[in-house]
């Protein structure tokens, strides 16, 4: 070790097989594996950290009739035995329903503390199934394999699981660490156009929050993640991403202070999705996509940032072909006030007073509670008027 190396510190290599990045938090640490061909070493990755050859894994109908049985063939190659549960797909599935009947399967097939609950899946299913394997038995282990390219960037690494409830977004929850991580880039060529797309809003806002340089790389190649036949700068942008959370994950591990930096965009994405009911009218990543250029426009109107900013924010996310306004949203949304009012339930909330991430410029974000509801209900109502 070199003369001020952190041992404390996120680390990334990165190989012919792609890159692992790991996230030191102590007893909890653990690896991100980023490249192709994970879900057939999955057998290779998992059974170091089994104590009996068996694991439980959740998935959703769409994934499972993909990949599910790429994956019991990844594991059987090293005799680990896999029982499964599919859920219906859609961010609906993050309920208190599905949750009971996940967590009721886990104790039908006997998991124990010591044993091990896979999620294989996009975002809904991660938190869904980290937060099950929290709460059983007062916890058990769990390998996130995220199959969407925002559960790869984003809500596979950090430990953040949960379920939705009636009055806002991921209300319900726990902070639980994952055992592992195999963010497999190869599953990303059966995602949507769209639903890729959406995975991208989480990609950009980490250039956005505090990489300028990543925002440029991505200003350069984003449009050509697009081509299956990127492999290496999916691999890049998916590993320079999970970096960047893990390092503020490890500073912030329960969202103390700069942890909320990761919720650039996330106070009006969360507003945007209640309003149009957790539906297919309006993405996560789409939200968060729409989120971050509200936010641009709100930091520039309050002198923060230089004018151009914005349109630098909208202009990228156009050219990747993404939702960038209120008007890109189909159907009937609240007035501004209405939509304030949705705020009101964001978990950011603080002594009923909304905190918001808003930047000094491109990679230059901070988190404030000093921001006029005025200033918002201006941006808000300008922003309504152009649908």
């Amino acid at each position: 070790m070199t003369a001020g190396t952190r041992t404390d510190a996120p680390s990334a290599t990165t190989g012919r097989a792609g890159a692992v990045v790991h996230v030191p938090l102590g007893t909890r640490a653990y690896d991100v594996h980023v490249g192709g061909g994970l879900l057939a070493r999955s057998g290779e990755l998992i059974a170091p950290l089994l104590d009996r050859p068996r694991v439980a894994v959740i998935s959703d109908e769409t994934v499972a009739a993909l990949h599910l049985e790429t994956l019991r063939a990844g594991l059987a190659s090293h005799g680990i035995e896999m029982v499964a549960l599919a859920l219906p797909p859609g961010e609906a599935t993050k309920s208190w329903p599905q949750f009971t009947r996940a967590t009721e399967w886990l104790l039908e097939q006997k998991i124990e503390r010591r044993d091990m609950v896979v999620a294989l899946g996009g975002g809904v299913i991660g938190d869904l199934a980290g937060f099950a394997a929290a709460v059983l038995r007062r916890g058990v282990r769990f390998v996130q394999i995220p199959t969407s390219l925002l559960a790869q960037v984003d809500s596979s690494v950090g430990g953040k699981t949960g379920i939705n409830a009636p009055q806002g977004k991921n209300l319900i929850g726990a902070f639980h660490q994952p055992a592992l991580v195999l963010a497999d880039t190869d599953v990303l060529d059966t995602l949507p156009r769209r639903d890729f797309l959406a995975g991208y809003g989480e990609v950009v806002k980490y250039g956005l929050l505090g990489d300028a340089d990543f925002f440029d790389w991505l200003v350069a190649h984003g449009p050509g993640l697009l081509d299956p036949g990127a492999e290496a700068d999916r691999i890049e942008a998916v590993r320079r991403s999970v970096a960047m959370k893990a390092e503020i994950v490890v500073r912030d591990e329960t969202e103390q202070g700069d942890r909320a930096l990761l919720n650039l965009g996330h106070t009006f994405c969360h507003a945007l999705e209640a309003a149009t009911g957790y539906s297919d009218r309006l993405l996560h990543g789409e939200g968060v996509a729409i989120g971050c250029a509200l936010a641009f426009e709100l930091s520039a109107r309050l002198g923060l940032c230089a004018q151009e900013e914005p349109g630098r924010v909208r202009a990228h996310l156009r050219e990747m072909g993404m939702k960038t306004d209120l008007a890109d949203i189909p159907g009937p949304l609240p007035d501004a006030r209405g939509l304030l009012g949705l705020m009101g339930q964001d978990k950011k909330v603080v002594q009923g007073k909304l905190r918001f991430i808003l930047a000094r410029g491109i990679g230059e974000a901070f988190v404030t509670g000093d921001v006029p509801d005025k200033a918002v209900l201006e941006v808000l109502d300008d922003a309504l008027s152009m649908r």
